[in-house]
This record gives structure tokens, C-alpha cells and sequence, in this order.
């Protein structure tokens, strides 16, 4: 399965190529809500401890892999400033089916937000 993380400051985008086999491809795209903890709020500041954080983010790509086998996961995750409105993560999976991509990328956000190391701060509007 190719595997292909990356943290970046700028906003996020991937390339529009999928392996040969691919029947689905999963989109998600996580964007900065303009409401947090019941306060308006301008964007979000986002912090990461990088090098774990890939490291971390590649091998849940890995595990999740190997229960729902796909055949490419493609994820981008901004750091710094995020504004209201734009995207803070970006996840795409490649599968011969439907179902083992809708798994894999459902799977993996619950991991991320509970075992990468990448924190975020409102910033009030």
C-alpha cells in the first residue's frame, strides 16, 4: 500500500492520481468551523510535534492497512494558522471497493485525533 503523510503550513491539496486497481477513492476534508467550545472564533493554531507525529500518523496508515486492505492513503494535515473556512486536514484512500475505503478513512481520523501529537488553540475572532 503506498503511504503518503504530510504536515504542511500551506493549504492543503493532492494530486489527482489514483494505482491501477482502484474502484473507490474517499475524500475527506476537515475544515475549521468558525464555533469552538461554544465561542466564535477566526481560525485555529495548529501544533505539531512533527517528526513523531508522521512517524505516528504512517503507522496507523499501516495497521488500518492491514485490516482493510487499500491500495493508497494520501494525508496532508496543516500546521500554524488556520482560518475559518479552510482545510486543516485532507485524507484520501484508494481501494478496489467502497467499503475498505470508507473503513480505512473513518478508522484512521478517530486514531489521529486520539494518538498523533498535534494540538489545537482557537484563535477568538
Amino acid at each position: 500500500m503506498l503511504i503518503d503523510i504530510a504536515l504542511q503550513t500551506e493549504p492543503l491539496a493532492l494530486a489527482e492520481s489514483s494505482p491501477d486497481g482502484t474502484g473507490a477513492v474517499v475524500r475527506f476534508e476537515g475544515r475549521v468551523r468558525a464555533e469552538e467550545k461554544n465561542t466564535l472564533i477566526a481560525a485555529l493554531d495548529y501544533e505539531a510535534y512533527e517528526p513523531m507525529a508522521q512517524q505516528q500518523m504512517e503507522k496507523i496508515a499501516r495497521e488500518l492497512g492491514e485490516r482493510h486492505p487499500c491500495l493508497a492513503v494520501r494525508v496532508r494535515h496543516r500546521t500554524g494558522r488556520v482560518p475559518v473556512g479552510e482545510a486543516a486536514i485532507l485524507i484520501e484512500v484508494c481501494a478496489g471497493h467502497r467499503a475498505e475505503a470508507f473503513a480505512l478513512a473513518t478508522a484512521f481520523m478517530d486514531r489521529i485525533k486520539q494518538d498523533v501529537p498535534i494540538w489545537k488553540s482557537a484563535v477568538a475572532s
